[in-house]
């Protein structure tokens, strides 16, 4: 399940070097309304005409898209440096480019999440994009464009050495978690499949934060921790020298066990603007910058292969 559900990710140690460092590497600008190029993850995005012609004339008259977001929330939504107002993170770079592509500026706003979508309704924003779980509750008052698959991950020490490959390899090992999540929830369901497997039980040890888990898994008391896999990612991606961590990719969940969808939350006002971004966002999938947006973040495999609308599977 999608963390936005689930619980926070500010336990998650977010490093600000780290961030400058990828604030530098993504350079992303914002999109001029009257057109023009940006520039995100290295790439060039232009203009297409077709698509900026699909945006609602309100919308095309103010030349941006108001974004609602929650920060922090890492590796989506966070501050380039704590106590100042730019922000990075995957949700923000693929605004960025979505704007590129469609010819105006995706300005991106911090709003308290459980007021997002309210906010919407209300008229005060056009859109969220802050790692929002598209479920059917939620389709009620919004439409979403679904960008990315995400559930939970396992982190293990740097080169895996238990030879960790997916939720069977931890049965019979210590393994931590945080404690009241979804993640210790996995767990305790996957003791059934250990026993009829004839393999021992997971030792679960529990954490207060996932900061503490981590220490754990660095000193050796546990192989490995199960968290969300884009907050797994981004712990991989940033590790300090000498704290490394790797991130187990398990083909048969590429976006992590339990997987459901995020979604750009869209007024149902603006259903021509729905179309318009779900259409660029199929064009930034289908050019490669999605993958190259979600790389620089750690999370590749939680990117989706088709732009989908209200694809909820709850």
């Amino acid at each position: 399940m999608n963390t936005r559900v689930t619980r926070r990710l500010g336990a998650v140690a977010v490093l600000t070097t780290a961030l400058a460092t990828l604030a530098a590497c993504v350079d992303a600008d914002p999109a001029p309304a009257a057109g023009g190029t940006v520039t995100v993850g290295g790439v060039r995005i232009e203009k297409d005409p077709a698509l900026h012609a699909m945006l609602p004339d309100s919308i095309k008259k103010a030349g941006k898209v108001r974004v609602a977001t929650d920060v922090p929330y890492p590796p989506f939504e966070m501050f380039v440096k704590e106590g100042e107002s730019g922000l990075t993170g995957l949700d923000y770079d693929l605004g960025q480019a979505l704007g590129g592509k469609l010819g105006v500026t995706f300005a991106f706003t911090p709003q308290k999440f459980d007021g997002i979508v309210p906010a919407i309704q209300a008229g005060k924003f056009d859109v969220a994009m802050s790692a929002i779980t598209d479920n059917k509750e939620r389709q009620q008052v919004v439409d979403f464009v679904d960008y990315s698959q995400s559930g939970s991950g396992i982190l293990v020490g740097d080169g895996n050495p238990a030879g960790i490959a997916d939720l069977d390899d931890l049965c019979g090992r210590k393994v931590a978690v945080q404690a009241a999540t979804n993640q210790l929830d996995l767990l305790k369901e996957h003791q059934a499949t250990c026993s009829k497997a004839g393999k021992g039980a997971i030792g679960i040890q529990t954490f207060p934060k996932d900061s503490d888990a981590q220490l754990a898994l660095r000193s050796g008391k546990v192989v490995a921790q199960v968290l969300t896999k884009p907050a797994a990612g981004w712990v991989a991606k940033t590790a300090d020298a000498g704290k490394a961590f790797d991130l187990v990719e398990d083909p048969a969940a590429p976006g992590g066990y339990r997987a459901s969808p995020n979604g750009i939350a869209v007024s149902k006002q603006q259903p021509e603007l729905t179309e318009a971004i779900r259409k660029a966002l199929q064009a930034l999938i289908d050019d490669g910058t999605v993958t190259k947006i979600y790389s620089t973040y750690g999370v590749a495999s939680i990117a989706v292969e088709e732009a989908t609308k209200n694809a909820a599977v709850d």
